[in-house]
């Protein structure tokens, strides 16, 4: 007899299965895309919160733009195209999760998916 125990029905194996839960600070990040601005500067550090309040260059603005428009024209459950950018040093939104971004790196644009635990980082 094995040690353990084998799932009797599909019903309890997907019991067993649970789902992470992907948190930023004791906030789930499903939460921190719809908070206001300054809610979510509040629970940044100290860099990413002076890089908001000096404001954001305009191409990081573009980058957000072209991000949410990719993700408009992909249809449900399928991967938004790839946005190529040379911006290297953008923080993160919790909006630009599940997007694919074509990051350059001075000879190639390296394709990155952003996931739920990269949210709040430096792009790579």
């Amino acid at each position: 007899m094995a040690d353990t125990e084998e799932p009797q029905n599909e019903e309890e194996f997907v019991k067993r299965q649970s789902n992470k839960k992907f948190f930023y600070r004791g906030i789930e990040v499903q939460d921190l895309v719809g908070m206001k601005k300054p809610q979510f500067m509040d629970l940044l550090h100290a860099r990413a919160r002076r890089k908001f309040v000096r404001g954001l260059k305009p191409g990081a603005f573009h980058l957000i733009k072209r991000l949410r428009k990719a993700k408009k024209l992909a249809g449900p459950n399928e991967k938004p195209s790839a946005v190529k950018t040379r911006l290297r040093n953008v923080i993160i939104m919790p909006e630009m999760v599940g997007s694919v971004v074509g990051v350059y790196n001075g000879k190639t644009y390296i394709t990155v998916e952003i996931k739920v635990g990269s949210a709040t980082s430096k792009s790579p």
